[in-house]
């Protein structure tokens, strides 16, 4: 190949190169807008802890941040300051003590619970206050808030230890912070409160994070720990759990400090209200973005009720309907449904959703005399490889029992080996219903597959 050839082709393949990015970008673009859509106007509680603005990322979660608002999200940042507490223990020579999870905070120990937190509310606050240009910050004007939101409470005295300055929340200011999120301002929280005597209280982090999701009947509260989120025993990340499977783990040895902390407050507060509960690692770059705007998620998510729930097709899930099966429709692999077709058999489809976003479909009609159809299964594209299309066809299944069909089929052009390894087998046209076999369309040549019930 010659020196001009060979530069050619770098060239062409650089163009190539950058179709295929152009194309990825705008792919993954259209793939988070539904998210975008539906967190606007939502609000998140996030909680971290001192490591995690102590750490190598605090910037870049501020960018996040920022990115989170600028979408319209409204934002409450809750921050702990432990390692900030224990170095100023240190320095006075103080001994750091502590008695069922909480610090044994007397006088002299509150003063440094009161400096090292009063640094890292100032930390954040400047972190959140960067516009250089250049940066994803430029030209941003966050309102960083803050306040007596908080009224505190002493614990007292636990097992005969009396935990002097160390409290719990008494009661939060609902109705001040909504106040503040209208106005587009992001309020920032501290691990410490008044009582309304006056005296100041070193509170748990985890706990003020969980009072105020409860309060504002937030949409996510979200712990940024020191793991990726809960695991098994084995080590493998739990990325979604119930309430009461998230319970059943809360006292397990093989969890990290941050996550036996933050667990019980996530249960507790998706318990009460809370939409979702995030577990999620401080230590990975853009992790928030992550979590939020992609499928897979990164973390661990704790619901009330499972994520996924499947329900019979109603009206207002014509629009869902039609954006699952128009990609296919449009690959040939399904037969084109008109509208007005698909409201007149809305009745006949079920529909799964995952975090109340429709992800797939499939119908059932039946032809009396015991026989059915399966039709019509569309998963999207993107969630494809999560197992929606086994519980539609275990949906379909069930809903065909309870009509009494004893063979149910279905068309294919392109999934037989699919249908064939969860029970169906081929057969010929003949063995179809009467009415499906007039309508039967010779130029697709769809296979025929059977399923006795």
């Amino acid at each position: 190949m010659s020196e001009h050839q060979e530069s050619s082709a770098n060239v062409e393949g650089a163009v190539e190169k950058a179709a295929a990015d152009l194309a990825g970008f705008v792919a993954w673009f259209r793939q988070v807008t539904p998210y975008i859509n539906a967190f606007r106007g939502k609000t998140f509680v996030l909680a971290f802890g001192g490591k995690a603005i102590a750490g190598p990322l605090a910037k870049t979660l501020a960018y996040d941040v920022n990115l989170l608002a600028s979408l319209g999200i409204r934002l409450v940042l809750v921050h702990g300051a432990r390692p900030q507490i224990e170095e100023e223990l240190r320095e006075k020579g103080l001994e750091s003590r502590s008695h069922g999870g909480y610090r044994i905070t007397d006088a002299a120990t509150l003063d440094c619970v009161v400096d090292a937190v009063g640094s890292v509310y100032l930390e954040i606050e400047a972190l959140l206050s960067q516009g250089l240009p250049n940066t994803p910050m430029a030209g941003s004007r966050i309102r960083v808030i803050g306040g007596n939101f908080i009224t505190a409470r002493p614990l007292g005295v636990l097992d005969g230890v009396d935990l002097q300055y160390s409290g719990m929340v008494r009661k939060v200011d609902a109705e001040g912070l909504k106040a503040q999120l209208a106005l587009g301002n992001i309020v920032l929280l501290s691990c410490q409160g008044a009582s309304p005597t006056g005296e100041i209280f070193n509170l748990r982090m985890e706990e003020v994070a969980e009072a105020v999701a409860v309060a504002l009947k937030a949409d996510k509260l979200v712990f940024l720990t020191d793991s990726q989120g809960v695991s098994d025993k084995e080590g493998r990340l739990l990325d979604e759990l119930t309430a009461d499977a998230a319970q059943s783990v809360n006292d397990a040895d093989w969890l990290s400090p941050d996550i036996r902390r933050c667990l019980p407050c996530a249960v507790r507060a998706s318990r009460q209200g809370v939409g979702r509960a995030h577990l999620i690692g401080y230590a990975q770059d853009g992790a928030l973005l992550q979590e939020f705007f992609s499928r897979e998620g990164i973390g661990t998510v704790i619901s009330r009720e499972s994520l996924e729930r499947i329900h019979e097709a109603r009206a207002d899930d014509i629009g869902a309907l039609i954006a699952l099966i128009e990609p296919l429709e449009a690959e040939g692999i399904l037969v084109h449904r008109p509208r007005e077709v698909l409201e007149r058999e809305i009745e006949k489809f079920s529909i799964i959703e995952h975090d109340n976003m429709a992800v797939g479909c499939a119908a059932l009609y039946d032809y009396g005399a015991g026989v059915a159809e399966l039709a019509c299964l569309a998963v999207d594209t993107a969630q494809r490889g999560w197992g929606y299309g086994e519980q539609l066809v275990e949906r379909i299944q069930s809903r065909a029992r309870a009509l009494g069909v004893k063979r149910l089929f279905v068309l294919t052009t392109r999934a037989v080996h699919w249908f064939i390894e969860r029970g169906f087998h081929l057969e010929d046209i003949d063995s179809l219903p009467t009415q499906k076999r007039q309508m039967y369309n010779l130029q697709r040549r769809s296979k025929v597959l059977v399923k006795p019930l």
